[in-house]
């Protein structure tokens, strides 16, 4: 009966592995397809960024999740699709993150920055917003990209 019982402990194991070996879980999903975005500040100066473009519920849930390092000329762009509360987490992410929350018409509503890697505690827009942007830690402040600067994307209707 013993060797029984190993034997379906064993089959029950590996017919787990498939699910634990999946992106979000324990690695990075592949890269997302990407798209320019700009952000130009109060004062007319831009920042160009090479986006990667987290649409569908699955890419967003995972998101940057054991990315080893962000770019300081890319980002992950959430498209909520339209204007809702944004929340996000630090689960599995392994830098820190400036998280700008864009509302519809592209302006930057809030910055969370230097996000903390592995927080679970939340971080919201505080309002509605169209899209995250998560961006390298610290670039909003060596850029100065301040609240009220403005996104150039086709999802906030404005070409780059």
């Amino acid at each position: 009966m013993q060797p029984r019982r190993t034997i379906l402990a064993t089959l029950g194991l590996l017919a787990a592995a498939p699910a634990l070996a999946q992106p979000g879980v324990d690695r990075p999903q592949p890269r997302l397809p990407t798209e320019r975005l700009v952000i130009v500040t109060r004062d007319g100066r831009r920042f160009d960024f090479t986006v990667e473009m987290a649409v569908s519920p699955d890419h967003q849930m995972i998101g940057l999740m054991f990315r080893t390092e962000v770019r300081d000329n890319e980002g992950m762009l959430f498209d909520w699709g339209q204007p809702r509360e944004s929340s996000m987490w630090m689960r599995n992410t392994l830098v820190p993150l400036d998280m700008l929350f864009i509302a519809a018409d592209g302006r930057i509503h809030r910055i969370a920055e230097r996000t903390v890697p592995h927080s679970l505690t939340p971080v919201d827009s505080r309002g509605p917003v169209r899209a995250t942007l998560e961006l390298q830690g610290g670039i909003a402040e060596r850029q100065d990209i301040r609240v009220g600067d403005r996104a150039l994307h086709r999802i906030f209707g404005s070409a780059p």
